[in-house]
């Protein structure tokens, strides 16, 4: 018969203290997340506030290539590289430590957004200029039905035809022209060719705005209309033999329609635009390169010293532990901040100083290096490596780049060597950008060119790493 017992067992198990999946949360954010969280716990402790006596220009979060020593003051020296679990703040930092402050705390202005911060969708536009002429109640009802069956684009989702049956069950005495009539009206507003019911009459109707002058508008305006497939398909020999032009005078027309816009509708936008905001910068300097830390990304923290210093009396009551609760808070959070930070300049460090040859060079120059390089080197973890470099971004003479945009696989050269992807997405990028247009070079061609220069890339991963550039193939890319 069994009969409960109590039994004492010893064992050890990995636990983690709420503080260090604090640091660990924090290290994966981005930095627009970051400076929500930072808004949002600002908020709600009251111990924390900003320093308003901080000078951006004493900032000094950096690293030279040529000089391993961070420029940071004594507190930042003494930040360890693995946050301790079970020490106490004192022992490692003094109650004055603070955290940055942004050197603007006003947002940039959103030309594109309205009052509500969101910008104004393509139906409500049309809308509002139908508001704005004179129309019978038949008509301007009419106008806000072919205005709901829009898309983003501009496009008409929906036959006239079904359009014009689904209407007849509440006005049983309309006719299909009157339809068409105000279908006709919304395509002469603001953008033109909204409402099209097809690319060709997109592209029509954009041309009927044009001044009669324009050269060869006939001729583009009869291609549109009866030859788009063609010009798809890029048969330019089919478009010269119909409309009766010479090579110079198709081009011109090409560069016509080109001009044209064929989604209208996706100039007026209701979907607010994500800015990049870059976490670090690479800046050249005269003998090395310099990586900085983006003192715009988050405010500067400190402890308010009267509420910490309540924190001192003995008495044990509900107003002096809500401070103490607070004021641990407060300083674990600063302090993950700062571990946040510290782990971020020494990654991107690491980064800057493996891919040595992308900034002196350019991406052709770019080194395989995976995450495992930069975890064996900063003796780090794979994990807190990918953390870190996920929605982290770097800014640098050659462009805003994520940090992932620097790991890549490699691929090996006839010399028995290894040569990064994203170098030979840059060499075929480059060929394709010098290639003629009236004979482009195929994926084969790119392979073989390639692999002349001892890079043995197969004609299928050509082809993946083109589309992966979205760079349509040559068949695509041929003309006059």
């Amino acid at each position: 018969m069994l009969k409960p017992s109590l039994q004492l067992r010893l064992g050890q198990s990995l636990s983690i203290t709420p503080q260090l999946q604090q640091a660990i949360r924090l290290l994966q954010l981005s930095s627009l997340e970051l400076q929500t969280e930072i808004q949002d716990i600002f908020e709600s402790n009251p111990l924390l506030e900003k320093d308003e006596d901080f000078d951006t220009e004493d900032n000094t979060d950096t690293k030279d290539l040529d000089n391993t020593e961070t420029e940071v003051d004594a507190e930042q020296q003494a930040l360890t590289e693995e946050l301790p679990i079970d020490s106490n703040w004192e022992d490692i930092y003094p109650e004055s430590s603070v955290y940055r402050e942004s050197s603007s705390s006003e947002p940039a202005p959103d030309i594109y957004a309205n009052e509500s911060g969101v910008g104004e969708s393509l139906k409500q536009h049309l809308s509002d200029q139908i508001n704005l002429i004179h129309l019978n109640e038949t008509d301007r009802a009419l106008a806000y039905i072919l205005i709901d069956e829009i898309d983003a684009d501009g496009y008409l989702c929906d036959s006239i035809e079904s359009i014009y049956q689904e209407t007849l069950e509440s006005l049983p005495e309309l006719e299909l022209d009157e339809l068409i009539s105000v279908l006709h009206l919304i395509q002469q507003l603001d953008p033109v060719g909204s409402g099209s019911r097809d690319l060709s009459e997109c592209l029509d109707l954009q041309l009927q705005q044009l001044d009669t002058d324009v050269p060869l508008l006939d001729v583009t305006r009869q291609l549109v209309q009866h030859h788009i497939d063609a010009l798809g398909k890029r048969d330019m020999r089919f478009l010269q033999r119909k409309l009766g032009i010479t090579d110079e005078q198709l081009e011109l027309v090409i560069n016509l329609i080109q001009s044209l816009n064929p989604r209208p509708g996706a100039q007026i936008s209701n979907v607010r635009p994500d800015y990049i905001v870059p976490d670090v910068s690479v800046i050249r300097t005269a003998s090395s390169w310099r990586i900085e830390l983006n003192s715009d990304i988050s405010p500067k923290l400190k402890i308010n010293h009267a509420y910490a210093e309540l924190a001192g009396n003995k008495e044990n009551n509900e107003a002096n532990n809500y401070i103490r609760k607070h004021l641990q808070e407060a300083r674990w959070f600063i302090k993950s901040l700062q571990n946040r930070n510290e782990t971020l300049l020494r990654v991107a460090t690491a980064i800057v100083d493996h891919q040595r040859p992308f900034f002196d060079q350019g991406p052709e120059a770019m080194t395989p290096m995976v995450l495992r390089d930069i975890a064996d080197d900063l003796e780090l973890h794979e994990s807190t490596v990918s953390r870190v470099t996920t929605n982290k971004y770097m800014h640098t003479p050659r462009g805003v780049f994520e940090f992932k945009y620097f790991f890549s696989s490699h691929v090996s050269t006839s010399s028995g060597g290894v040569c990064s992807a994203t170098a030979i997405q840059a060499m075929i990028k480059k060929l394709i950008g010098e290639e003629s247009h009236s004979k482009p070079l195929s994926d084969n061609k790119i392979s073989k060119i390639l692999k002349e220069k001892g890079i043995n890339v197969a004609r299928r991963t050509v082809a993946k790493y083109r589309e992966g550039l979205h760079i349509p193939p040559s068949s695509s890319r041929k003309s006059l």
